[in-house]
């Protein structure tokens, strides 16, 4: 078990994460005496669909200073309705209530309690939750995923994130009715893999998909809402350039992104490792951010003449720019994008790199990819 840089909430919280990142096993580390429905089987989801009262029932049985943990609260949405309930009429105000979908939950009766109760998330595991023990080249191709991490071979990891992409399609989306179409939602869901990283242009994903605009629209939030990827903004700061605004898709886990993709099955495109490299550190960022409660946004940054830098956090006038090259020889050419950064704004740049020596370029420092996730995490980088 990996010990996770998530502080259990005082209060009552939402955990939200994709199925297989752990949040079942964190919950029941931190609150082993919790009174604990899990929704995930067929049987009791239905028992508490038809009688959401018994909840509230079950409820009142135990002291009002015992957790009360409910597990994968959106097979059914309307248990929020009691949990109000128990908040407001009866004192009860310690729950913790996990998902691996948001869907649901916004679009029924439901609306995350009024703010009564704080929003976590739980992501694949970090570099730093791991140890640094697990090499940079399995990262990229098999992702951080615990049941990955911890497989035996490399056979078993991908194994496993076939079944996971597998899984995703016939539970996450068939057994929600997220989609009408499954197997067009399938060839979408290959082409928007093999889009991730790049500036989304919906109207092409869709025709390559063979569906139309909207319903592409559609399958886009039916991925944010069950949290398998998430928007990059742009960054546009008041600079005299003319920044580019369409954000960038991002995957939750570069392995899981692989396997979408069909990399296990055939050869992708050339700059496919850099593509997983970004999803890597854009993983690492995102979890030390929400983990270590640092402020500030995430965007990235480019320019229609071509000046681009992959991620760029700001906070205020403090701003941290960050390229990632999957080259395991450094060039000078892979600053230009964080010069041209640096040129309207004070901000600190990075070149993140495959290489194994630490360079310090015009005050922009060139690191390699396993020195600048410790420096991350140990907060030397942002925040």
């Amino acid at each position: 078990m990996f010990p996770r840089d998530l502080l259990p909430p005082k209060t009552s919280f939402f955990l939200f994460g994709p199925r297989g990142t752990g949040k079942s096993t964190w919950v029941r580390r931190h609150f082993a005496d919790a009174f604990l429905i899990n929704l995930l089987g067929a049987e009791a989801m239905l028992r508490y669909e038809r009688d959401p009262s018994r909840l509230s029932a079950e409820v009142l049985a135990q002291p009002r200073g015992r957790w009360i943990v409910i597990d994968e609260v959106q097979r059914v949405p309307r248990l929020l309705d009691e949990v109000h309930l128990l908040m407001e009429e009866h004192g009860y105000k310690r729950f913790a209530l996990t998902g691996s979908s948001a869907r649901k939950l916004r679009r029924g009766a439901a609306n995350l309690l009024a703010g009564r109760a704080v929003v976590r998330n739980l992501f694949p595991l970090t570099a730093a939750e791991a140890g640094f023990s697990v090499p940079v080249g399995q990262l990229l191709r098999f992702g951080a995923m615990p049941l990955s991490v911890t497989a035996p071979d490399e056979g078993a990891r991908e194994e496993y994130l076939r079944a996971f992409v597998t899984t995703y399609l016939s539970e996450e989306i068939k057994a929600e009715a997220l989609v009408r179409d499954l197997g067009g939602f399938a060839r979408f869901l290959e082409i928007a893999a093999l889009a991730a990283g790049q500036r989304t242009n919906v109207s092409a994903i869709a025709r390559d998909a063979g569906v139309s605009r909207e319903t592409a629209r559609g399958y886009f939030e039916v991925l944010i809402d069950t949290l398998v990827a998430s928007w990059l903004p742009a960054w546009r700061p008041r600079a005299k350039v003319k920044e580019t605004a369409l954000p960038k898709l991002y995957w939750f886990d570069p392995g899981v992104l692989h396997a979408a993709a069909g990399g296990f099955d055939q050869p992708l495109p050339s700059d496919w490792n850099n593509v997983l490299m970004e999803h890597l550190v854009v993983h690492e960022i995102r979890s030390r951010m929400h983990y270590a409660g640092v402020k500030g946004s995430l965007g990235y940054w480019a320019t229609p003449s071509g000046n681009e830098v992959d991620f760029v956090w700001w906070h205020g006038r403090d701003v941290v720019a960050i390229e990632v090259k999957h080259a395991r020889e450094f060039r000078r050419e892979f600053t230009r994008g964080v010069d041209a950064v640096r040129a309207n704004s004070k901000a600190a740049g990075y070149i993140v790199y495959r290489g194994e020596r630490e360079l310090l370029v015009d005050d922009i420092r060139v690191l390699p990819v396993e020195i600048f996730l410790r420096q991350l995490h140990t907060g030397n980088i942002i925040g």
